[in-house]
């Protein structure tokens, strides 16, 4: 046996089950055994756990696993026991378009995902970790930082110079920091918190916002850029906050639709749209290809993920309600 947590039979975090569950066992042909040391958090896995997306009960919880190789399947030549690695949040997303809507074969969700000690999947599932990095700093990549990634560099294609606006200090904003810092852009933030826009300058941010203070907050960030505007938006809040982040955007400005912080559905303001001639993408995470690419900036550039706060497996109810205080900086972490 081993434990686990699983999604309850009613919605809700306080209805998560912590139990102990069968040992799956030897991997079949094509398969791998991992020994999962660390899951992280993210927005998704709230909506699963709430009931917010639609899943099953005793649906094994957390998208994003990290760990080490225990054994390999017949057939399965990438891996060796003993290798570090980290799920793949679209395990049929090997490059390309996405192959499908939704996510009815994301783990976590549609398929049992990580929260629990051992896990048998296809060998594809996983791919290798960062050289160096532990488990946890690892299962910070598969969901947040590579949205980061696939916002700026995949879909924006960054470049020394650009101005990049960042949401809050959550984790997929943290990671479009750090890439756009590694790029040499420039970067502007939004946050309600004075010791988090202190945080933020001491990490090479050029200019800090408070929303609650600046209501008009798009505004101020365009006067802050000199009127120019900002080369990328990496818009995490959704309705509530994407009319701010067209304000703030420059003419030709491109805007990377990521998060529904403030809800799934709104008033678009799609003359300021026109009128400026943005590009507004959505984005859902990204391919084994893009990761494998992110991997390999990680294993060069000597970036590191910001942990904010590491629990036990058997406080994942604890962990979630850290998250949706929204108090804390990076990515929150699950030991197992």
């Amino acid at each position: 046996m081993m434990k686990a947590a699983l999604l309850g039979h009613m919605p809700g975090i306080d209805q998560i089950q912590l139990t102990d569950i069968a040992d799956p066992g030897k991997p079949g042909p094509g398969e791998v055994r991992v020994r999962i040391h660390s899951n992280s958090l993210n927005f998704h896995d709230y909506n699963v756990a709430a009931g917010i997306l639609p899943s099953v009960a005793g649906r094994l919880l957390m998208s994003d696993g990290a760990g080490v190789v225990e054994e390999i399947g017949e057939g399965v030549t990438g891996f060796t026991a003993g290798d570090h690695v980290v799920s793949v949040f679209f395990p049929d997303w090997e490059q390309g378009d996405c192959p499908a809507i939704g996510f009815s074969r994301t783990p976590g969700d549609g398929l049992d995902g990580y929260a629990t000690s051992y896990a048998v999947r296809p060998a594809n599932w996983f791919m290798r970790a960062p050289s160096g990095w532990d488990h946890a700093e690892a299962a910070t990549l598969p969901t947040a930082g590579l949205t980061a990634w696939r916002a700026l560099v995949v879909n924006g294609n960054i470049k020394a110079g650009d101005d990049v606006l960042i949401l809050g200090t959550g984790g997929v904003s943290v990671f479009a920091l750090q890439f756009a810092l590694m790029a040499g852009a420039r970067v502007w933030a939004t946050t309600s918190s004075d010791e988090k826009a202190e945080w933020l300058i001491r990490q090479g941010v050029s200019g800090v916002v408070n929303y609650r203070r600046e209501p008009e907050w798009g505004k101020k960030i365009l006067d802050m850029t000199g009127g120019r505007g900002v080369d990328h938006v990496v818009e995490i809040g959704g309705p509530g906050t994407l009319a701010q982040s067209i304000t703030a955007a420059k003419i030709g400005g491109h805007i990377s639709l990521i998060g529904v912080f403030t809800g799934i559905a709104g008033q678009v303001p799609t003359g300021a749209i026109m009128r400026k001639q943005l590009t507004v993408k959505g984005i859902t995470v990204g391919s084994r290809s893009h990761q494998l690419d992110m991997t390999r900036a990680f294993n060069t550039s000597g970036i590191r993920p910001v942990i904010d706060s590491r629990m036990p497996l058997e406080d994942i109810q604890v962990a979630f309600e850290h998250q949706l205080h929204g108090k804390h900086i990076g990515k929150i972490c699950l030991d197992i």
